[in-house]
């Protein structure tokens, strides 16, 4: 298996995580790990908002990474959700 094999892909963290080991193959040290499990789990215990909420929160995340503000500006509208918020503009793009 290659290296972009287990570091691509969007589990490739969560495996790396579950694994206890770093893609440089150093294990990751434990009070990372536990902090990390429980902060998950704390999150995993929050009541959600609705399934089309968190799609655009997840949306607005990744999306910032990859297209300019103007192209998923207009993505997020063409697919009915809300456009950026000046708040999202600021932190992802400002």
């Amino acid at each position: 298996m290659s290296l972009e094999s287990t570091t691509t892909g969007a589990d490739a963290v969560d495996v790396a995580i579950a694994k206890g080991i770093d893609f440089d193959g150093t294990p990751i040290p434990s009070a990372k790990l536990e902090l990390y499990e429980e902060v998950v789990g704390l999150e995993g215990q929050r009541q959600r908002s609705g399934v089309s909420n968190t799609m655009r929160s997840r949306i607005v995340r990744l999306g910032a990474k990859h297209l300019s503000q103007d192209d998923l500006n207009k993505k997020l509208v063409a697919a009915d959700f809300a456009p950026l918020k000046e708040k999202e503009i600021a932190f992802y793009y400002g």
